[in-house]
């Protein structure tokens, strides 16, 4: 996922109140790749190629948001660079699925690979520069590393079985999503934490 700001460097200002503010973003993420994943998995004889189209949605969906969060975050513009640079990484990688599916399926699984390692460690990065100023700062830690992970094994393993890559893909987005639903809550928490709003039960 994108929607964090850059890890070099970034205001106090925009790190603690500005990811809270923005929960919402984490939020619509998990649950657009929880529900990736699950259709991924339910589907009836889904192919690579079906799965593309699909991978595509979801990376452009995502990349909308990282540039939704950037455009209505607070603090200095240059702080946000990052969120815009990855979400148009992130919605150019799905309109090429979109325009390129059959041509150049293989060549997707390794920019889809490649896609989610570097996000993997700029998260990482993110989560260790931030620890100070932000909580539960692990949540990003673990979705990080699956991103490296997943980006990794795809990666290896390109001409594994359709149905292999298809539940990868899947297990992935679920997963991912669990993570970043359980963390927009955290960060709902400590908005309303800062707010003095009373949480709800």
């Amino acid at each position: 996922m994108q929607a964090f700001p850059d890890p070099a460097g970034v205001p106090a200002s925009l790190t603690r109140q500005g990811l809270a503010a923005r929960w919402w973003v984490v939020l619509v993420r998990g649950l657009v790749a929880i529900v990736f994943g699950v259709v991924a998995f339910t589907w009836p004889g889904l192919t690579i190629l079906t799965l593309v189209l699909f991978y595509g949605a979801f990376v452009l969906a995502d990349g909308v948001l990282a540039i939704a969060a950037a455009i209505s975050g607070r603090g200095p513009s240059q702080a946000r660079w990052w969120l815009v640079l990855s979400g148009a990484l992130g919605i150019l990688l799905g309109l090429v699925a979109f325009v390129f599916p059959a041509a150049v399926a293989l060549v997707l699984l390794f920019l889809i690979a490649a896609w989610s390692i570097v996000t993997g460690v700029m998260e990482v990065v993110a989560a260790i520069q931030l620890r100070k100023e932000i909580e539960h700062e692990w949540l990003l830690i673990v979705s990080g590393v699956l991103s490296v992970l997943f980006g990794l094994v795809l990666m290896a393993l390109p001409v594994a079985g359709a149905l292999a890559i298809v539940w990868l893909i899947a297990a992935y987005a679920i997963v991912s999503g669990i993570v970043y639903v359980t963390w927009a809550l955290r960060l709902r928490s400590m908005r309303d934490r800062d707010h003095g709003t009373p949480q709800a039960a």
